[in-house]
């Protein structure tokens, strides 16, 4: 998402390359390039107008320094106007009662059953949360089953009653259910509709009014660009809703309605699904998308997910086999795990500031780690404890074992071996730079 975007703004701040100063004859060619890419990022109108006004008028009140661009300041003032856009502050969801009850709405597709799903596994993992999720689509077939399938697999249970029609009674029941049995929160699933009908609003509106929700999250899919916009204008005034979760920000979608919806709706965006497995969620930060539509990388987000799968006593464990030379291909595999457990490979590397655009157009696969998995596979237990025994007939059987050639094995071995001396280099410093201090 925001790739085009990204290089259609890049190249609109090319225009004051060169430029000693700000001026309203530069300014004004630079916003009219810009509020075009806002546009064909499917921004509103409007909207795009409002921001680049706003732009305007901060760029012409500045003085440039010696030793910043007007380029720089340009891009430093459309990133802040940017977060200020899409709301300036992250907004979290309130969870201040017990149970706490999170009432999910939006149309057919929009991804609110696998959404409440994905948000129950987060709570449940960060906030030590004990969810219950509750099934109310009375109407779409397999609906019950689809919630149950989702609650299994991430380790939620499930409430229904398969032969009622009535939603507000079983959203009722469902929190009296977690109330008696110690559920400290109620993810309510509901029906859609292909297109917003009156029916469908008044069945939400009912449920709202019949288990007054601590917090309402509307579910829209972004690949659906300005639509969702209206449909979000639509529910919120039937609504009131707290907030928006924005669906399929991986797929093709050119982002304007990450960028519209906020200043249409006057509602944070909380949550964003960034793929189609259960962990592929993420709190909405304003400024660090920002950062990314402006190719500058979002090492916070990247820091934070690499500490999700961080052990500390694993980590210790891990250092000390390194220290005594003991690193094998187990601890290597172990590694590789962690790293496939923060999530799509190419949105992982677009998080590195400078890498997005250099890597945009490759394909990088998820499952780039395959082969390596393949051959480490294929290695006896004793053959990955003890790296240095592999010789010709060993690495022949196990690049036939693993579907691989010998030159892919031998490379692997190198780059192991590589890796396996980097590693006992900085821990050896570490450990030379801590010795000083232990002796005092």
């Amino acid at each position: 998402m925001f790739d085009n975007l990204s290089e259609r703004l890049e190249r609109s701040f090319k225009i004051l390359k060169g430029e000693g100063k700000i001026t309203e004859i530069n300014v004004a060619e630079t916003l009219k390039d810009v509020r075009k890419a806002l546009l064909d990022a499917d921004v509103n109108y409007k909207v795009a107008k409002s921001f680049t006004d706003t732009v305007k008028e901060k760029a012409l009140g500045q003085n440039v320094l010696t030793a910043v661009k007007p380029s720089q300041l340009m891009v430093k003032i459309v990133h802040d106007e940017l977060a200020m856009l899409m709301g300036g502050e992250t907004a979290d969801i309130d969870l201040s009662e017990n149970p706490s009850v999170i009432l999910m709405s939006g149309l057919q597709g929009s991804g609110k059953t696998t959404f409440s799903g994905k948000l129950a596994r987060m709570l449940k993992a960060k906030r030590n949360r004990k969810p219950l999720l509750v099934a109310c689509d009375v109407y779409r077939p397999a609906a019950i089953e689809q919630l149950k399938v989702i609650g299994g697999q991430v380790e939620v249970p499930v409430y229904s009653e398969p032969d009622s029609k009535d939603p507000v009674q079983i959203a009722q029941n469902a929190i009296k259910e977690a109330k008696a049995k110690g559920y400290d929160l109620v993810i309510v699933d509901t029906a859609g509709r292909l297109a917003i009908d009156e029916q469908m609003m008044n069945e939400i509106a009912a449920i709202k009014e019949g288990i007054h929700p601590n917090e309402i999250l509307f579910v829209v899919d972004a690949m659906t660009g300005q639509d969702a916009v209206n449909t979000a204008k639509e529910f919120n005034d039937r609504l009131d809703f707290d907030g928006v979760v924005l669906t399929k920000l991986d797929g093709d979608t050119r982002g304007g309605a990450a960028l519209s919806i906020r200043s249409v709706v006057n509602k944070p965006i909380k949550f964003i699904g960034t793929g189609e497995k259960m962990d592929a969620l993420d709190q909405f930060h304003p400024a660090r998308m920002a950062d990314r539509i402006l190719g500058m990388g979002d090492i916070v987000s990247l820091v934070e997910r690499a500490q999700e799968q961080y052990d500390e006593e694993e980590a210790r464990r891990l250092q000390k086999r390194i220290a005594k030379n003991q690193f094998d291909f187990n601890d290597f595999m172990a590694q590789i795990q962690q790293i496939k457990k923060m999530g799509n490979l190419k949105e992982l590397a677009s998080m590195i500031p400078g890498v997005g655009k250099a890597i945009k157009d490759l394909d990088i696969d998820d499952n780039a780690f395959k082969g390596i998995e393949a051959i480490i596979n294929s290695m006896t237990p004793k053959e990955r404890t003890n790296p240095e025994i592999l010789n010709g007939s060993r690495r022949n059987r196990i690049a036939k074992g693993s579907g691989t050639n010998i030159q892919e094995v031998n490379r692997l071995l190198k780059q192991f071996d590589q890796t396996r001396k980097m590693m006992k280099m900085v821990t050896g410093n570490k450990m030379g730079k801590m010795m000083p201090r232990m002796k005092r």
